[in-house]
């Protein structure tokens, strides 16, 4: 049976319709934050890809249910699905917002049958731009009044013990007799760089970074923020495929503000960032409902019921750059 070539601009049609949901619901699920200027600095534009791949390896598996975080859009930052890879056994896929700064990808999966494989992928178009330090840091200062969504970024979160009486004396031994926030700051940054060894081990927490003078990226990040906090400053994480970097928060003088950058662990890179590689996620105290404790960073999830004669599912987080 031949198609009329009349019909098919209809058929076309109605395939974008069918197909549109998922793409239209990735585009609607964004932070507060994503809408801003644009930081100036050069483009990067990579291929990413993150989802699940399920198995049921050992049997029958039902009520499937996995999570994973995705990348969303910032002022430096735009993503876009291009292209999804999803079997017909998976039910559903969802997204939502975490506290405003995590985009998860929810997949739901009633069934998997002995043997059958059940794959939810999307590759994503992800395009970041560098950023370059402000001209003018004297102006610069924390808010007088910090916004309450900012609150978060100024206390303690998992491994970052920013309230400890040492931290907070070694904080305002640093920054004394500075004048100016962006130089108070600064002096931060560079006494951890000068004072912690930046080496591959398993991540600890800021203090302890501090009491032994080496840590993980993660551990330099954190004390940085750590001693930031105890100053007052807001200061958060962001996540990176394979690293992290730090965020500080200050206004200029009419009251417009901005967060600035810096890479604590690897080369210099003090209110710049010059590494395009995407945005993950950003903030390291998240509250995720499949946890019961606050977690520093939000990572993939999987739960599952045994069928009859079955057993739980093996699972292959897919998170990945493809391209660029």
């Amino acid at each position: 049976m031949s198609i009329r070539w009349a019909a098919i601009p209809v058929l076309f049609l109605l395939l974008g319709i069918f197909a549109s949901p998922l793409f239209a619901q990735f585009e609607k699920i964004q932070p507060p934050e994503s809408e801003g200027d644009l930081i100036l600095g050069e483009a990067q534009t990579t291929r990413y890809q993150v989802g699940m791949r399920v198995s049921a390896e050992r049997g029958e598996s039902i009520n499937i249910y996995g999570t994973i975080p995705v990348p969303a859009d910032w002022p430096e930052q735009t993503v876009k699905i291009v292209e999804e890879d999803i079997s017909p056994n998976v039910g559903r896929i969802q997204y939502r917002m975490l506290e405003g700064t995590v985009k998860q990808m929810m997949v739901s999966i009633p069934r998997l049958g002995p043997g059958e494989v059940a794959t939810a992928i999307i590759t994503l178009e992800v395009e970041k731009r560098s950023a370059k330090p402000p001209a003018e840091t004297s102006g610069l200062a924390v808010p007088r009044r910090v916004p309450l969504a900012m609150r978060r970024y100024m206390g303690m979160s998992p491994y970052i013990e920013a309230r400890h009486g040492e931290i907070r004396s070694q904080a305002k031994k640093i920054t004394a007799d500075l004048e100016t926030d962006w130089e108070r700051i600064e002096a931060i940054y560079d006494w951890v760089r000068e004072n912690v060894e930046y080496t591959k081990m398993q991540p600890t927490t800021a203090l302890t970074a501090m009491r032994e003078g080496k840590g993980d990226f993660e551990d330099l990040t954190g004390l940085f923020i750590a001693l930031c906090r105890a100053e007052g400053f807001p200061t958060r994480t962001v996540w990176i495929p394979n690293s992290s970097y730090a965020e500080f928060y200050l206004e200029d003088e009419e009251g417009k503000g901005q967060w600035y950058p810096c890479l604590v662990a690897g080369n210099r890179a003090f209110g710049e960032m010059p590494d395009n590689r995407p945005i993950l996620l950003k903030g390291d105290n998240f509250r995720v409902p499949e946890k019961k404790e606050p977690v520093r960073f939000v990572s993939e999830y999987l739960n599952a019921k045994a069928g009859r004669f079955g057993g739980k599912p093996k699972v292959e987080f897919i998170r990945e750059v493809v391209g660029s």
